[in-house]
């Protein structure tokens, strides 16, 4: 079977008017590595990085009489992101054999689920352009990973096995994803659920998580679905939109030139930004599925169940959208806090120990967080917890701020001596004598003394040129010796000046 091709493409009036006749149906499968210590059915470790074919045993080597024994961890992570996702928990569940051959595949088949996975019938709430709305899951169902062909060394391929065996899930959604954008929305919901849950470090670079796309288009209103490509080697969020832009682009343009899309596996480039051919897609009766005979069925008990219910954290959404209810944030500013999960704790943590408990103040605490946390944490390449500021110091960095103790200038200037030290805001400020002043006589003083001096620009500003006024807020701020309340000597200034 020829691989289908795209024309040459079309000028972009064209192509836009074309592409608005059209929808695409798309549906995602994401591989997901768990973080189990041990692989899924042997008792060799998971290091990621370890030299290669090091982390191996006969079972997952697939020795002849080998037998594997099911990690108790494989089945409990499985089931605590069927919760997460609102999935129907299948009580009694077995696993089966897929066969196929490849040479990363030692056993020649790999343990997997086919007809009755573990979790099925859930959805995952997704917001596009703080538009909501769900996408369904089919099913996720538990298996173990296969090994890692080298292809990109100056020999011929070689293979790593110490990923052979390795705990996975694989998440199937439905195909309700109808753009680029929903596609790559649905797959950071699916990546901050499995770090929120702990199961997986959702690393997208280093193949922990891994993510194929199934797309079709069809004319806008059809109801049957158009033949499927799948597209894998999506190892970005935004490899993902970009290799599904152009993937249905390509189809519409093979359908418009009157030719055929054909079922087939795409790989994409990311170098050349395109799809390309990989092989024709295979249909589940290739794989000669059959019940894995040397593992019982899976049982999940009630009480089992219930206690990994009951565990559940608050997942990403759910803590974005009480941030912008509890503490009055931007959709924006609570979207970057909850992308970590030590971020979010950091920040709940630091608006809780504020003095001043109002939406200015919590503002506030995002703001500190977003810029100078999360520089010290780019620059030393650090996570939150090493950065050496306690959320209790941020927050009396705030708190001195909005009391008028000090101005954003002299926070900015001392927030580096909070670094490593765990002393407070208030302790820095008068061991340095840094305190703001705000007294209104002494105050007046300076602000009467730079009129007198300035009496010419006094005059111009009284014939109209406004933009004097900064010009003369600043000359009290110098006068000062910058300790002077910035908002106190505005409204001072202002009064003086209209009088």
């Amino acid at each position: 079977m020829q691989p289908s091709q795209a024309p040459s493409p079309t000028s972009p009036a064209i192509r836009t008017a074309t592409s608005s006749r059209y929808e695409a149906v798309i549906g995602l499968e994401v591989h997901a590595q768990l973080l189990t210590a041990s692989k899924a059915f042997c008792a060799c470790p998971t290091t990621y990085g370890a030299k290669p074919n090091v982390n191996v045993c006969p079972i997952c080597l697939g020795h002849p009489g080998a037998l594997p024994v099911l990690n108790e961890n494989l089945v409990r992570f499985a089931v605590t992101m069927g919760l997460a996702t609102n999935c129907s928990i299948r009580r009694v569940s077995q696993f089966s054999r897929k066969n196929y051959f490849y040479a990363d595949l030692p056993k020649g088949y790999q343990i997997s689920q086919y007809q009755d996975p573990i979790c099925f019938d859930g959805h995952v709430e997704i917001e596009v352009n703080d538009v909501a709305k769900s996408i369904g899951i089919t099913r996720i169902h538990m298996e173990e990973d296969s090994g890692k062909s080298i292809h990109d060394l100056d020999v011929d391929t070689l293979v790593d096995l110490n990923r052979s065996g390795v705990a996975l899930i694989e998440i199937v959604s439905e195909p309700d994803i109808r753009t680029a954008s929903e596609a790559s929305a649905y797959l950071q919901q699916i990546r901050q659920n499995l770090v929120y849950l702990g199961i997986c470090d959702g690393n997208l670079e280093e193949g922990s998580m891994r993510c194929d796309a199934n797309i079709s288009v069809r004319l806008v209103g059809a109801e049957k679905f158009g033949t499927k490509v799948e597209v894998k080697n999506l190892n970005s969020f935004r490899n993902v939109e970009k290799a599904i832009e152009y993937e249905i682009t390509r189809q519409i343009d093979v359908i418009e030139s009157g030719g055929t899309v054909q079922q087939e596996t795409m790989m994409w480039d990311a170098a050349k930004q395109q799809t390309k051919s990989m092989r024709s897609k295979e249909m589940a009766h290739d794989y000669r599925y059959f019940p894995e005979p040397d593992l019982r069925s899976v049982e999940v008990a009630a009480e089992w169940l219930e206690q990994i219910r009951v565990s559940l954290p608050e997942l990403g959404l759910a803590k974005k959208r009480r941030f912008v209810a509890q503490y009055g944030l931007p959709v924006y500013d609570a979207q970057i806090l909850v992308d970590h999960v030590a971020l979010a704790a950091y920040y709940t943590e630091a608006a809780r120990s504020l003095k001043n408990q109002t939406t200015d103040a919590y503002k506030a605490v995002s703001n500190w967080t977003m810029t100078e946390i999360m520089r010290v944490m780019s620059e030393r390449k650090c996570t939150v917890d090493e950065v050496g500021v306690q959320p209790a110091q941020l927050a009396s960095l705030v708190d001195a701020v909005l009391s008028g103790s000090i101005s954003n200038k002299i926070a900015k200037d001392i927030f580096p001596d909070l670094i490593g030290t765990g002393r407070m805001a208030d302790a820095i400020v008068v061991e340095r004598g840094l305190k703001q002043e705000s007294d209104e006589g002494v105050l007046q003083q300076l602000v009467d003394e730079v009129l007198r001096e300035n009496s010419d620009n006094v005059t111009k500003y009284k014939n109209g040129k406004d933009n004097l006024f900064g010009f003369f807020v600043g000359q009290v701020l110098k006068a000062s010796g910058g300790s002077a309340n910035p908002a106190v000597v505005r409204a001072l200034m202002k009064q003086a000046l209209n009088t």
